[in-house]
């Protein structure tokens, strides 16, 4: 494991070859904004999920009949991969090692890059053997929240019907709890991650921002390539994960077919798909 780091006048970002998961988001001032992995709490970052974000039904899936196990978020947060080039400014990391829920010939890369005061977070996936493969992918970064969690909101970039769809286990329930209509406002609280994350399938917004009256500092999180926007925290910690997901969870119900499971990606023999949000540190 070693540590890359790449940096501008705004902003300093460190990133470890494990997982490709980064460590450190400082600003000018040389502020962290990233959550900085307390293990009595959680001891994350920043873990890339893949080739599913979240968990599925029974922990598997079924492709052309045959059953593929597959732990929740997938496995590439947890190995090592390898620096394929870096600037001051940008950093490419790839895997391309299998899993037995994932036997395929595949390429990720995960890029960074900064720009003025913004970070881009590319995911690309290629298919270099000849089978179809289906995949999810999904970001899952924690964002310091000093003075606690409480003191912080979310703001949409729109007005918002907020249709929480409830976590049961790992697992998703079909029909959502409404938590506010018309508000493009989510004062966080601390009861709302007793059971678990929250999970919302229908925003329209692409975009949204961490702020607080607390200080003058505020985050902003696009993703116009993700359906599926999570909020997770440990009651208790001083961070609030903002994670854009192209799929949910699996539903309860699921038939564990993935080519059935919403939100996924289908790759044919050489095909590539990219998947970007950025991080703009205010």
């Amino acid at each position: 494991m070693s540590l890359v780091t790449i940096r501008n006048e705004y902003l300093t970002v460190d990133i470890s070859t494990l997982g490709a998961q980064m460590q450190s988001i400082r600003d000018a001032d040389g502020i962290e904004r990233l959550w900085q992995g307390d293990p009595a709490f959680w001891a994350g970052r920043a873990p890339i999920l893949f080739p599913m974000a979240g968990g599925l039904r029974e922990d598997c899936y079924y492709l052309n009949g045959e059953r593929y196990e597959m732990p929740k978020h997938g496995y590439v947060r947890l190995i090592e991969w390898a620096l394929e080039k870096a600037t001051e400014t940008s950093a490419v990391f790839l895997t391309t090692e299998k899993h037995p829920g994932f036997p395929f010939d595949y390429e990720l890369r995960a890029c960074y890059t900064l720009e003025g005061n913004s970070l881009s977070v590319s995911y690309r996936v290629s298919n270099c053997g000849e089978k179809t493969f289906y995949f999810g992918i999904g970001a899952h970064e924690g964002y310091a929240t000093p003075g606690g969690l409480e003191a912080y909101t979310i703001e949409f970039e729109q007005p918002e019907c907020l249709a929480n769809f409830v976590l049961d286990g790992n697992l998703i329930k079909k029909e959502p709890v409404i938590m506010a209509e018309k508000t493009d406002r989510m004062p966080l609280k601390t009861d709302y991650f007793a059971v678990d994350a929250l999970v919302f399938r229908t925003l329209k917004s692409r975009a949204v921002t961490l702020t607080t009256p607390l200080h003058n500092r505020r985050l902003r999180v696009s993703f116009p390539d993700h359906d599926v926007l999570m909020f997770w925290t440990k009651p208790g910690a001083e961070y609030i994960c903002i994670e854009p997901w192209v799929n949910a969870p699996d539903f309860v119900d699921s038939d564990m077919q993935i080519e059935h499971k919403p939100g996924c990606l289908c790759l044919q023999a050489g095909e590539t798909v990219e998947r970007t949000h950025v991080i703009t540190v205010m």
